[in-house]
């Protein structure tokens, strides 16, 4: 061993080196190692960070829709009666900006039975006027009218049922 005396102004340091021993630094082997599991860990934060926005952006479409599906079937209960609501149901969308194809609806109305053992039937309109039956608007006691709409992005679909009666 041999000892070297470091001089730093009013004092002086000594420090003791070993013959041989040097300061060989991080092997290849050891960069490479660290590299790897830095990439996991990186990988793994930007997996976790992509679902995050994924659902958020979910959750804010599926939010929209509900919006959208509430506002709808208010118009559908408030509309006077008649064969088609279609029209009320895609305002409801348009209020939004969105497309009004995004509205789908199906129009059933009830048909009573002959007696009180009879339950009944819904049925869909006639092929003139889907919808409706044959007789008039007003001979429309009781009407099922099934509303679905899609967000414009097509992740999230949403249905309700709004039953529309006189009775």
């Amino acid at each position: 061993m041999s000892s070297h005396q470091l001089s730093y102004g009013p004092r002086t340091v000594r420090r003791t080196v070993r013959r041989g021993a040097r300061d060989s630094g991080a092997s290849i082997i050891e960069i490479v190692i660290t590299i790897s599991l830095l990439g996991v860990v990186v990988a793994a934060i930007l997996t976790a960070t992509a679902t995050g926005i994924k659902v958020s952006s979910l959750d804010r479409s599926a939010a929209q829709v509900e919006t959208a599906i509430v506002n709808a079937s208010d118009r559908l209960n408030r509309a006077p009666k008649r064969c088609d609501y279609t029209i009320y149901a895609q305002a409801a969308v348009q209020t939004q900006g969105w497309d009004p194809n995004t509205v789908s609806l199906v129009h059933e109305y009830y048909v009573p039975g002959g007696s009180a053992a009879d339950e009944g039937s819904w049925l869909s309109g006639s092929p003139a006027s889907p919808g409706c039956p044959a007789a008039a608007p007003d001979d429309l006691l009781v009407q099922r009218i099934t509303l679905s709409i899609t967000s414009p992005s097509g992740d999230v679909r949403r249905s309700i049922q709004v039953v529309k009666s006189d009775v």
